[in-house]
């Protein structure tokens, strides 16, 4: 027997799931079981209370007719002897020399029915049900009137009451997805926490944690800001006097390799203000008018690379010339360093595409974005310090461009940058400046 593919999981709409689709199921299940339960218990207590009250008229109207019946004188039109329609139960009892009574019809509407042994016969009587039958169905109706209405109000009120929890709590997330996309000014500013005399309850709690961890976070990064500034800064100074004093070491291979480290330190030293002024989000593009394909063409010559560069489609982009090289002379510069030949720089429209031939970024790259002091693992070139593409992303953030990381189907690393759209030629010279008048 081959095996069932496994059942699919019925899957209910994703608003079922909101706290509005909770409440309500949950507020109109317990007013109908409560309702229910209320109807029903008023329902047989009112019965039984008709009922007793039937039998008990029944039983007086029986001792009456009985009496008339001794003493020989003739019957009501509610009592007969024997009649045709008496209930089979209450004519077995007069048999056994028993009264009793039932509630049964008459000629197709409810009676009452009382019956007493009279002669070896059945001296019945029967009461007209019909009044007490109807009000106890308009009884029913009231109940489940009252109660829809009752159901309705609360959902209504319940709903209105919630819905003022669930807008706190989605200003709440909204704010807590502003912050996780790195605007670490968002603040929830709950009124029930700006006020501490005011009862709290868990949604101005959540706000209130949300904050606080926004507050702390904010300032923690502030201060390794200002420390990175700090340190790259000071940095400066003494890497000054290293190269003076380098200079003046005599020719040959030691003082080679102390210039080049103080070049190192140099590049590191840049790098590390240059990311403290993208971190404090200072910096700021000067956008002016360019030829996308010469463009990229003298990025990489400045880099001195071997790259090749293939103008598929060429473009009019406004943007800073001086970041774009920064953006794409780092993409180069990665590639050589952690890739392999040949590097590829394409040119299509608005899109940058550079490629090399190595085993491609990690999944930690791709997965979370470049991270500083971080190179690529597992690889036979670790130089650098994991910064030019935490630069590259940051710079294209300033140009309003999008940067993307993947990896070729056939091995390589792909960076693609996507160059915001050029504005119309009039609103592109109002920004520079005006119209000249």
């Amino acid at each position: 027997m081959s095996a069932g593919r496994p059942r699919a999981r019925l899957r209910l709409p994703a608003w079922t799931a909101t706290l509005y689709w909770k409440f309500a199921v949950f507020v109109i299940v317990m007013c109908c079981v409560l309702a229910t339960v209320v109807g029903v218990l008023v329902h047989v207590l009112v019965g039984r209370q008709t009922e007793d009250q039937a039998r008990t008229a029944a039983l007086a109207e029986l001792d009456t007719v009985a009496a008339a019946y001794v003493a020989g004188e003739p019957l009501s039109h509610k009592a007969a002897v024997n009649p045709a329609d008496l209930p089979a139960s209450l004519r077995a009892m007069a048999r056994r020399g028993e009264r009793g009574t039932q509630l049964a019809d008459h000629r197709g509407r409810p009676a009452m029915w009382a019956v007493t042994p009279a002669d070896g016969k059945a001296l019945a009587v029967h009461l007209d049900y019909t009044q007490r039958a109807d009000a106890l169905r308009g009884l029913d109706r009231t109940i489940i009137g009252s109660s829809a209405f009752a159901i309705g109000l609360t959902l209504v009120v319940g709903l209105f009451a919630v819905s003022r929890i669930t807008r706190r709590l989605q200003h709440t997330a909204q704010v807590a997805r502003r912050i996780s996309t790195g605007d670490l000014d968002a603040r929830v500013d709950d009124p029930r926490v700006l006020r501490p005399d005011h009862a709290q309850d868990e949604a101005a709690a959540v706000a209130a944690a949300l904050d606080a961890m926004a507050a702390a976070l904010q300032a923690k990064l502030h201060s390794e800001q200002r420390f990175t500034a700090d340190v790259a800064h000071e940095l400066r100074t003494p890497l000054t006097g290293l190269r003076v004093a380098a200079d003046l070491l005599p020719p040959g291979r030691p003082a080679e390799m102390v210039q080049d480290r103080i070049r190192s330190m140099s590049r590191l030293t840049e790098d590390l203000l240059e990311i403290s002024r993208l971190d404090a989000e200072v910096e700021r593009a000067d956008i002016d008018v360019h030829q996308l394909g010469p463009l990229a063409e003298r990025a990489v010559q400045a880099t001195g690379l071997d790259v090749e560069v293939r103008i598929e489609r060429d473009a009019r982009v406004a943007t800073d010339q001086r970041r774009l090289q920064r953006v794409l002379s780092n993409l180069v510069s990665n590639a050589h360093r952690h890739g392999r030949p040949p590097v590829l720089l394409t040119v299509n429209g608005l899109t940058l595409t550079v490629r090399d031939h190595g085993d491609g970024y990690p999944t930690g790259l791709l997965d979370h974005g470049p991270q500083r002091f971080r190179s690529h693992p597992g690889t036979a070139k670790k130089t650098g310090h994991g910064l030019g593409l935490t630069i590259a992303l940051g710079q294209s953030r300033v140009l309003g461009a999008t940067l993307r990381f993947s990896n070729a189907p056939d091995a390589g690393a792909v960076a693609e940058l996507v160059l915001p759209p050029p504005p119309p030629e009039r609103g592109l010279r109002q920004a520079a400046g005006g119209d000249g008048s």
